[in-house]
């Protein structure tokens, strides 16, 4: 009876390791079939660049560092441009100086000056006034031949001209420059003050700031070499945009939409994180196709989607992988 029992205790412990054993095994094969899909970690991109060409100056960043949006990257040496703004700095105090000149109009001097020439000019018709008179009186008893009292006659006219002309330049000298005159001198004023504004602006081109929070991944260039227009001399990873890319086949597409939610296992960091779909790539030119005509199949296309972490302090870096277990 003894015997019995104890045969149907070892049958009884027997059958719970080859169930266990069974119950293991079954689950290893279940685990080892279960898809799992793979993405990687990608981050925003922004390149410093300078719009103008020279060289290098300085540079203040290195590879690695984090830097902030509008941090000093790297200066360019400008020394043309130095030389082209002291020029139009001079045209610019010229036009001032000559704008200046026109609105305080002409000097004491010169309107003194100019009053003068009217009483010479005057006392000189005066003079020829009377000559002319006395050589047409002269004339008309027979005195004088015709030349002479032409003669006298042309000067007169020569001489009151010569008065309206020094009246209407004292005229002039006394009112100042007309308004048209002023509107000519301040528009050559605005035209060199701009061209100061023009190339102040390419000189603060030469000073490259970030354009984005995130660490400098490469810097392409080093100080003193001449680097072109738009030359992309930094590159900075924008860590606090980045996301993960999965290729999905179309059979599971029924369990994504826009906003659905992810759990993924992220190794770098031994982490689980919950993600958010914000992008399907739902045009055929932007998927993929996996082959399955082998055995009497159809072709399946993948498409891609992008995820975001929900949590938006979690640390990923490009690069890394995102492995998603469950749709």
């Amino acid at each position: 009876m003894k015997t019995n029992s104890k045969k149907i205790f070892i049958y009884t412990i027997l059958s719970v390791i080859i169930l266990a054993i069974l119950v293991i095994i079954t689950k290893h094969f279940t685990d080892v079939n279960q898809p799992v899909i793979q993405g990687m970690v990608e981050c925003k991109t922004h390149i410093a660049s300078s719009k103008i060409a020279g060289r290098i100056d300085s540079i203040f960043v290195s590879e690695g560092d984090r830097v902030e949006r509008g941090t000093l990257l790297y200066t360019l040496s400008t020394p043309e441009l130095n030389n082209e703004l002291r020029q139009v700095e001079a045209l610019r105090n010229e036009a001032k100086a000559l704008n200046r000149e026109v609105d305080k109009g002409a000097r004491k001097q010169q309107i003194e000056a100019a009053y003068n020439m009217v009483k010479k000019a005057e006392a000189a018709t005066s003079l020829a006034q009377a000559t002319f008179e006395r050589v047409e009186r002269l004339y008309n008893k027979g005195v004088v031949p015709r030349q002479q009292y032409d003669e006298a006659k042309a000067n007169l006219e020569v001489m009151s001209a010569n008065y309206q002309a020094s009246k209407a330049e004292y005229s002039l000298a006394k009112a100042g420059a007309t308004s048209e005159q002023k509107e000519i001198v301040a528009s050559k004023v605005n035209e060199a003050t701009a061209a100061v504004d023009q190339v102040n602006l390419y000189i603060s081109d030469g000073r490259v700031y970030a354009p984005a929070s995130g660490i400098v991944s490469t810097i392409t260039s080093n100080e003193g070499e001449l680097i072109g227009t738009g030359f992309p001399v930094v590159t900075i990873l924008g860590v606090d945009e980045c996301w993960a890319t999965f290729n999905i086949r179309e059979n599971e597409m029924s369990k994504i939409s826009y906003g659905s939610r992810v759990y993924g296992y992220i190794p770098a960091i031994d982490k689980w994180a919950e993600f958010e779909v914000y992008y399907i790539a739902s045009e055929a030119d932007f998927a993929t196709w996996t082959a399955t005509r082998a055995r009497g199949g159809f072709d399946i296309r993948t498409f891609e989607i992008r995820v975001k972490p929900i949590d938006h302090s979690l640390k990923i870096l490009p690069g890394m992988s995102i492995i998603i277990h469950e749709i």
